[in-house]
């Protein structure tokens, strides 16, 4: 069943009926000047009823930090309320509402801020799609639950029929009243585990048995296995190390008895360089064999 809500401001009842209902938005504040005068009681009544409560500020032209700061002053929230910024008035550009989002977060850290706005300043006012920590969509030229818009949302106001504005919340993200009452005090509901259902063997089987990773052109068990296993990979760094440790054994060797002729009347020069060739040779060597593997 969908997740039903209402937002209430000054000219609805101080005592909406709550039957049926799990959240409400209460208009809190306007610009820097006004609080409506039913904030109170209608908050009130919907702790009382145990709904989801959230509280929205009117943007109106001006400082959107002066804005910010007044709405969350007055606003009659707590812990797990939602807070949003309701975007309307055409004199508000899309960067002063993205303004007023962000302030409100950051003096308010630990709520989730949302952004209500309809379907055409969505679609040809914004230019940021940005909306806090989600979009809350008027739209009541579609049904409920499918609003005309393709990004995400929260929630939809779908109705205002008889003076009763009506919301739904995404059965997407809010399967039950207990997720929404979570996402608003901060925590994401719980997703459906991936890995249920999965045993160690299962696990084991996919890891070591299973893994289809193209071999190597070095590898020494290419024409027994061409799709490389881990346990293969392990085999083939061993080899590797023991090849690079016995090249590196050779090359030390070698410098050892070309020093020795230095003293014998070789060209010191000559023995500096072949030295310096033979071991930009091998890191070549290496460095090839590791892009192989």
């Amino acid at each position: 069943m969908a997740i039903q809500g209402q937002d209430w401001a000054s000219y609805q009842s101080a005592t909406p009926s709550t039957a049926g209902l799990a959240f409400t938005f209460i208009k809190a504040t306007e610009g820097t000047g006004y609080v409506s005068p039913r904030m109170a009681a209608q908050t009130a009544h919907a702790r009382a009823a145990g709904l989801v409560v959230g509280f929205y500020h009117f943007l109106r032209p001006g400082s959107m930090i002066a804005q910010a700061a007044y709405f969350v002053a007055k606003a009659a929230s707590q812990d797990g309320d939602i807070l949003a910024a309701d975007w309307e008035d055409s004199g508000v550009s899309c960067a002063a509402k993205d303004q007023f989002i962000r302030e409100v977060k950051r003096l308010r850290p630990t709520h989730r801020v949302v952004l209500y706005c309809n379907t055409s300043y969505w679609k040809s006012r914004d230019t940021t799609s940005y909306a806090g920590d989600g979009l809350w969509i008027a739209d009541p030229n579609h049904p409920s639950g499918s609003p005309g818009i393709s990004a995400d949302w929260l929630f939809q106001q779908y109705s205002s029929a008889g003076g009763v504005d009506r919301n739904v919340a995404n059965s997407k993200h809010f399967k039950t009243v207990a997720d929404l009452r979570a996402w608003a005090g901060g925590t994401t509901p719980e997703e459906e585990n991936p890995m249920a259902g999965i045993t160690k063997a299962d696990i084991y089987d996919a890891v070591w048995k299973t893994d289809k990773a193209p071999a190597p052109k070095t590898s020494t068990s290419l024409k027994t296995n061409p799709t490389w296993a881990p346990v293969s990979l392990l085999s083939d760094i061993a080899n590797n190390v023991r090849a690079i440790r016995t090249a590196e054994a050779g090359q030390t060797a070698a410098i050892a008895a070309l020093a020795k002729l230095v003293g014998s009347g070789v060209d010191t020069a000559a023995v500096v360089a072949a030295v310096e060739a033979a071991i930009e040779t091998a890191v070549i060597d290496v460095n090839i064999n590791s892009k192989d593997a």
